[in-house]
């Protein structure tokens, strides 16, 4: 068996890749209604479901993997997440506000 060579040091980087500015972020791909406007508050998903807020419009746009979209009334909700509960007898979708959790089921369609 032969012994094991020391560990070199790690080169510094070169100043060309340092010096390189950051990327911006891509924007997600528009998937909710055009009218909604282009840059959500917040967004996500879980497993296929996924979501969109616009707290300026205060809507929340729901893609539950099936192409078709729901649109709610958030009323006076900021979401900021969203949390998925499956059961035998279906999915739950609950989010998260300023006020706690909101069950997705007790906001009005819009």
């Amino acid at each position: 068996m032969k012994p094991m060579k020391p560990m070199s040091g790690m080169k510094p980087m070169s100043p060309i890749q340092a010096m390189q500015p950051m990327k911006p972020m891509k924007a997600p791909e528009r998937w909710w209604p055009q009218d909604l406007g282009e840059n959500p508050i917040s967004a996500g998903g879980q497993n296929a479901t996924r979501y969109a807020f616009f707290g300026d419009r205060q809507r929340l746009a729901i893609d539950s993997g099936d192409g078709k979209v729901q649109v709610y009334d958030t009323g006076d909700h900021r979401v900021t997440g969203v949390q998925q509960h499956q059961s035998g007898s279906g999915r739950k979708l609950t989010f998260t506000s300023q006020h706690g959790e909101v069950d997705l089921a007790t906001l009005p369609a819009a």
